[in-house]
């Protein structure tokens, strides 16, 4: 691709396809609602990854799977592909030599039924048993639900007081789900809600969420139940990511907590930065919950102006249409738009046709 293509790239915003990736899990309804996708189904779909660089692991799954998928002016691309030909153009410059990616995978998740309770590893143990520079710490940022079964929705998050790893083992090894769902603490969750799930924080969220996911840019996934609530037995592979179950259960953080400590711990509350008659901007993950990416949100009836800051960052148009300006150029968003603003771009201006609200999603710092 020539240089001046390169630089025509990076001073627009860049949407990409739809991204949808097979889990074990069911769900998705909501995704195809939130698309404006008819009909709405529930499958085994029920995750939209966004502006992804890296791919998901599967058994027997296409090995592209979660790569992002970019529409340039002159075709479709990767965003793996275009951001390897010139980092510091898209990514940044401090993004581009400390990761030479893009530090952060999006998604957008709805489940019709619970996921299998599992953990994630935080950096050191990926470093020394997964050989690799990053883990997996996540958030979870609530956009809607649905009953299922006449079930609240709900996550679970972290050990109570009094489990052991011990205790942990046993459970495992008699797949004691009951008592391993009872191990957790349990959160009803309503839109607005936020959690921060560091690496090693045992979790699981229950059916009937719909929320965005802000996480490292990896797919390992520790899981604890060999059948997942819709029946799917689970490979070993998938269980421990091949490093064998004794050193799955190494990857788990033991340090049990009250129900107030583990909320004080990963409930977030967003704080608003600068409101006018015509926006609200919140903050709702930075840089005091985690170094691994950061998350706003604007409600937006009108217009707003954002200044570029040397990063590059992604827009998710949760809801609502408009127009945005780069460059003195316009470009329309709708719902269910996905955004890739590169780092080379300084000025953006939104301006609303409908009131909306859009997720600002950014690299660690």
């Amino acid at each position: 691709m020539d240089n001046n293509k390169l630089i025509l790239y990076a001073q627009i915003p860049l949407k990409q396809l739809p991204n949808r990736v097979w889990r074990t899990y069911k769900g998705g309804a909501l995704i195809d609602r939130w698309k404006k996708v008819k009909p709405e189904l529930d499958g085994n779909l029920p995750e939209e990854w966004i502006m992804s660089a890296i791919s998901a692991i599967g058994k027997n799954r296409p090995p592209a799977e979660g790569l992002s998928l970019i529409i340039t002016p002159s075709g479709i691309i990767s965003l793996k592909e275009l951001v390897s030909l010139d980092p510091e153009l898209f990514l940044g410059e401090k993004t581009a030599k400390k990761f030479g990616t893009t530090g952060i995978l999006i998604k957008m998740l709805d489940s019709k039924e619970r996921l299998t309770i599992q953990v994630h590893p935080d950096k050191k143990y990926a470093r020394e048993k997964l050989n690799s520079s990053f883990g997996k710490t996540e958030s979870w940022y609530i956009l809607g639900g649905r009953e299922i079964n006449g079930e609240k929705s709900s996550v679970y998050l972290g050990f109570k007081d009094g489990i052991t790893e011990e205790m942990w083992y046993g459970f495992f090894m008699k797949q004691d789900i009951k008592r391993m769902l009872d191990s957790l603490h349990r959160f009803e969750v309503n839109p607005g809600d936020a959690f921060i799930i560091h690496g090693g924080v045992p979790h699981a969220i229950g059916s009937g969420c719909f929320l965005l996911e802000l996480q490292e840019p990896t797919d390992f996934t520790m899981r604890i139940e060999r059948v997942t609530p819709g029946g799917l037995t689970i490979s070993d592979e998938m269980i421990h990511n091949g490093v064998g179950v004794e050193n799955m259960l190494k990857c788990f953080h033991y340090d049990s907590c009250s129900f107030e400590e583990a909320k004080n711990r990963w409930k977030i509350t967003p704080v608003t930065i600068e409101s006018s008659d015509e926006y609200t901007l919140r903050s709702i993950f930075n840089e005091s919950h985690t170094d691994c990416f950061a998350l706003r949100e604007l409600d937006l009836d009108g217009v707003m102006n954002i200044k570029g800051n040397g990063n590059f960052f992604v827009g998710v148009i949760c809801s609502g249409e408009g127009i945005i300006n780069c460059g003195g150029k316009d470009f329309s968003f709708v719902q269910g738009d996905e955004i890739f603003f590169s780092a080379a771009i300084e000025n953006i201006t939104f301006r609303t046709s409908v009131a909306s609200k859009i997720l600002l999603c950014y690299p660690p710092e």
